[in-house]
């Protein structure tokens, strides 16, 4: 039900940690300007020095000669090599410049055309080594199908893709449909941009979602690793077409009124040498920290030294690609949790004392590099979107920059899937704590916004299993057809499948996230081709033909997510201050709060239902249902009458001056 306008509802959570620690706050604003100020003194400031993929890497210039430019501090030559020149291994040798930098210039051929073709394959090889490097900068890698190293390939289409459509505003309420391009099909392959242009964002722009997170587009050499191996940080992923491919996904997307955020790897790289960045120059550090400060010990990767000046001209700059380039909206920066501290979070655990978050384990090299890049984001892109991955919980992460934060517009609340996974595998439905499930919900600090999800692409992995998967297991093979009555298993299965994601959209934060086909209840997990599978693409696929089967029960999830995105746009649920709970019935199994003047009202109780229930209501006046799990389009059992009209008194009920008689709350099996 809904109700007119009323005022905020808020909790107040004081923020303690501004004032026990009010001198590292400040430090930490201080080593930000400092480092702001040198990038206006020795670069002329970072508009300038975030555009130096202009610069490094490969660069045409008007008369057709080719400008090739790296940093490799440790090499003692480099050499380019390539189709244009037969693999002359030693013809073409770049001269070395200060402070580790090294150019070449090679002039157009006779007839004025560049030296190096579009999409010709290039190398960089160093003084006495056989090994051959690809460019960090590199704009487009290939592989060749039987080879397992990746190929360099200069990109400079003589016609590239331009943008039709300007950016969309950013939403007041953000709608997350997080997405893997390669597994966005039913069949047993590889997809592509084109194929998620055509036939998944129609689909993203019917369920209400509003922004459409991507992940595995930056280039890694192991699919499985799902993106998150990064090789080739300039380069989107070629396993799913070409640049302007992807550029036009992003693009139409725009032109539905979609914003498109990049799940950006800036934690770690692959430790790949021969089309990584590892070793580029030859010694252990370039990029990274040398010794075991360069090394994740449970990612078996290379950690980033946010203190190098030439690291930071990088990353920044690599950021500042995908937004130009590519037009993105913002990013989703991946693995915040180990950037944050020296441990990187392996063998910590996170309790909430604020003595966690403060003192000689925090890496504030990696801090000052977040602040710069949300600063400098923000700045230059007045609607970008920055979430943070952090399970840690640290403090001022979605703080304002000037206040000593990090910057980051929203955090993702990640104790809210795990809980329920742990309520799914360890409590019978009649033991499930109210209260419990309520405080997961709302535990994040006041002006914090946080991206509730139920589950996500983690939840799914091989080892785990979809919500739907947890709730119906292999019933799903045989009785989800409509042509069948339900079994108790399917019909459990479907009603909680849409209370739990409705309780999380609507009360775990000022923004929520989907992973693609979940809406929908996709049985099974994922797992990518690997040695250990015999190379399989069964469960590296979204089956979206399940949804598209009339007479599957998928459609019926699928409804429901599509009508709660919906009805969330028109209320603005997630835009609004927090809930304002007024029952959480351990007995009863009833959680009842109001937000942004809705009031929602769940009875998890496996076999009570209640006549006449009194609900605590703020604003006065005449309330109807506007969303009802149990409507028989949605798998439910159509239980209740749609035309009550509802009416408050001005009674006091839970702390609230008005309430009224819910004339039947109907338990979640019939």
């Amino acid at each position: 039900p809904t109700a007119p306008v009323a005022p905020p509802l808020r909790t107040a959570l004081g923020p303690i940690f501004f004032l026990l620690n009010k001198e590292r706050v400040s430090n930490m604003y201080g080593l930000f300007k400092k480092q702001l100020t040198l990038l206006e003194e020795a670069e002329g400031g970072f508009d300038q020095f975030t555009r130096s993929y202009k610069s490094y890497g490969v660069q045409r210039m008007p008369d057709n000669s080719l400008v090739f430019k790296e940093w490799a501090p440790a090499a003692e030559a480099l050499f380019l090599t390539g189709d244009f020149n037969g693999w002359d291994n030693f013809s073409h040798p770049y001269t070395k410049k200060e402070f580790g930098k090294w150019e070449l210039h090679i002039p157009p051929k006779e007839d004025k055309t560049p030296a190096v073709a579009h999409n010709s394959k290039l190398k960089v090889s160093r003084s006495g080594e056989r090994l051959f490097r690809i460019s960090p900068w590199a704009k487009y890698v290939t592989r060749h199908e039987k080879s397992v190293i990746y190929d360099w390939v200069h990109w400079d289409p003589p016609q590239p893709y331009i943008h039709k459509h300007p950016r969309p505003q950013k939403p007041r309420s953000l709608r997350i449909y997080e997405s893997h391009v390669g597994i966005a099909s039913p069949e047993g392959k590889v997809a592509s941009y084109s194929n998620f242009t055509h036939n998944v964002l129609p689909r993203i722009k019917d369920l209400g979602y509003n922004c459409i997170q991507l992940m595995a587009i930056m280039e890694h050499a192991y699919y499985a690793s799902f993106g998150y191996q990064v090789t080739s940080f300039f380069a989107a992923s070629s396993r799913c077409g070409t640049p302007e491919e992807l550029k036009e996904l992003i693009d139409v997307a725009h032109s539905l009124g979609i914003i498109v955020l990049l799940d950006v790897v800036h934690s770690h790289a692959s430790k790949n040498t021969e089309d990584g960045l590892n070793h580029f120059d030859g010694s252990d550090s370039c990029f990274f920290h040398s010794g075991p400060r360069g090394e994740h010990s449970l990612w078996d990767s290379r950690l980033f030294n946010y203190s190098g000046w030439e690291v930071l001209r990088f990353l920044l700059s690599n950021l500042r690609w995908w937004m130009e380039e590519y037009r993105f909206d913002g990013f989703r920066f991946d693995g915040v949790s180990s950037m944050l501290y020296h441990h990187h979070g392996i063998g910590s655990g996170f309790s909430g004392d604020y003595a966690e978050y403060f003192g000689l384990q925090v890496d504030e090299d990696s801090l000052v590099y977040l602040m710069l890049a949300n600063h400098i984001l923000h700045t230059l892109y007045e609607d970008c979107i920055t979430i943070a991955e952090d399970v840690s919980g640290m403090p001022t992460l979605c703080c304002p920059i000037q206040g000593g934060g990090l910057g980051f517009d929203y955090r993702l609340a990640m104790a809210i899937p795990d809980k329920w996974i742990q309520i799914l595998k360890e409590f019978k439905d009649e033991d499930w704590n109210m209260g419990n499930i309520v405080f997961t919900m709302t535990n994040r600090r006041y002006g914090e916004k946080c991206i509730a999800y139920a589950e996500s692409h983690d939840q799914a992995l091989v080892g785990d299993k979809t919500l739907a998967f947890w709730l119906m297991d292999k019933d799903m093979y045989t009785n989800m057809s409509t042509s069948i009555p339900m079994n108790s298993v399917i019909d459990r299965g479907i009603q909680l499948h849409k209370m739990i994601r409705l309780l999380t959209h609507s009360l775990g934060g000022e923004g929520y996230l989907n992973f693609m086909g979940n809406e929908f209840g996709h049985p099974e997990w994922l797992d990518f081709p690997r040695v250990g599978n015999n190379e399989s693409y069964h469960y590296a696929r979204r089956q979206f033909n399940l949804v598209d089967t009339d007479h599957l029960r998928y459609w019926q999830l699928y409804a429901f997510d599509r009508d709660m995105n919906r009805t969330e746009d028109k209320y603005g649920w997630l835009a609004a201050p927090p809930a304002y709970i007024s029952v959480k019935h351990e007995g009863d199994k009833v959680i009842v709060f109001e937000r942004a003047n809705v009031i929602f009202i769940f009875n998890f109780h496996p076999t009570n239902s209640y006549s006449n229930y009194r609900v605590a209501v703020g604003p006065p006046g005449k309330y109807k249902i506007k969303l009802d799990s149990d409507g028989i389009q949605y798998g439910g059992h159509g239980r209740l009458d749609h035309n009550t009209e509802f009416f408050t008194e001005p009674m006091e009920f839970n702390n609230l001056p008005n309430s009224m008689l819910v004339s039947k709350l109907y338990y979640f099996l019939p």
